[in-house]
């Protein structure tokens, strides 16, 4: 598969991915009004708009107040702050960033994102905000200390495909789209134990199908806040191997970014600044959870992030490094 396969590819299963979510929001929504307001014709179908508004409105906040948010857990400084405290090895260094991040922008035809460093040793990096003109790139100062120009480069180029790709607006709908899946979940459990469901002799009276839906309803209910979390998971996956091989594409030098990723992989420490609600967002996990580091069906169901060894075999194989003929 080309990189332009893999992009089409990648972005068809998000695509189908964000259709799932929404319909588990109606289909939470729609479970409310069959069992409590009943099927029958002419009712307002007061919990699927609920559902519509608590998940539309999740997401409008998240568009334009989520990156800032992020930022703020984080404790991200802008990088003129950060350069004015600086010796003078830190400003060569934050220089260096500054004009790695510029030349980025040119080559992806972006406009210039804000720059912030996050104050921890371990190496890694983010993107957030609404999208080219509204984006900020984070990078830790061990990643600043850690990486050679090249490798520096191939990661901003990586940070700098999620603006270009929309990654970063896709990403922040998806983590309000989790929370608002969430919130329905807990109002339909509270409801439950407060009112105790559909009354009784609806159900009696009511047919198989009735109670099928019953059932189904209950068991999305309790499993709706997992589901939202391996949705998302889903999407950061697909998205990590897309900004890899557009990262790639903008340096031209994959390999950049593959000793980059080998250097954030042996360093061992998790990255303490940065929290498990904007885990997804890293350039590589900053947890340090065993289950991005495997392949199989149950990594590929809670995964954050895709096996490194296999992004870096992708990135060597795009420099016909490790292919056999």
């Amino acid at each position: 598969m080309n990189l332009l396969e893999q992009q089409a590819s990648n972005r068809r299963k998000t695509w189908l991915i964000m259709i799932v979510f929404i319909s588990l929001l109606l289909f939470l929504g729609f479970g409310f009004d069959a069992l409590y307001l009943g099927a029958g014709g002419g009712f307002v179908p007061i919990g699927s708009l609920m559902a519509l508004g608590v998940g539309s409105a999740s997401a409008f906040a998240g568009y334009y107040r989520g990156d800032r948010a992020v930022l703020l857990a984080t404790s991200a400084k802008p990088l003129a702050e950060v350069e004015a405290s600086a010796d003078e090895a830190g400003k060569l260094k934050l220089r260096q960033l500054q004009n790695v991040v510029d030349e980025m922008a040119i080559a992806a035809g972006l406009p210039r994102p804000d720059v912030y460093v996050v104050p921890d040793e371990d190496p890694n990096a983010f993107a957030t905000g609404r999208g080219p003109g509204h984006a900020s790139i984070a990078v830790t100062r061990g990643l600043i200390d850690t990486l050679d120009r090249e490798e520096l480069q191939g990661v901003v180029a990586h940070e700098m495909s999620h603006i270009r790709n929309l990654d970063v607006r896709l990403m922040t709908i998806v983590a309000a789209l989790v929370g608002a899946v969430a919130l329905l979940a807990d109002w339909a459990r509270r409801g439950m134990l407060w009112g105790g469901g559909p009354r009784r002799r609806d159900r009696e009276r009511g047919s198989a199908a009735g109670v099928v839906l019953f059932a189904v309803w209950i068991v999305a209910i309790l499993l709706a806040p997992v589901m939202g979390q391996m949705l998302a998971m889903m999407v950061s996956r697909r998205r990590e191997y897309l900004a890899d091989a557009t990262g790639a594409e903008l340096t031209r030098n994959p390999l950049g970014l593959a000793r980059a990723l080998e250097k954030i992989e042996d360093a061992a420490a998790p990255t303490r600044a940065i929290n498990r609600g904007s885990a997804h967002l890293c350039i590589a996990d900053p947890l340090g959870r065993q289950m991005n580091l495997k392949t199989g069906f149950w990594s590929d169901l809670f995964a954050t992030h895709p096996p490194m060894a296999a992004r870096i075999a992708a990135l060597k194989a795009m420099a016909y490094q490790g292919v056999q003929p």
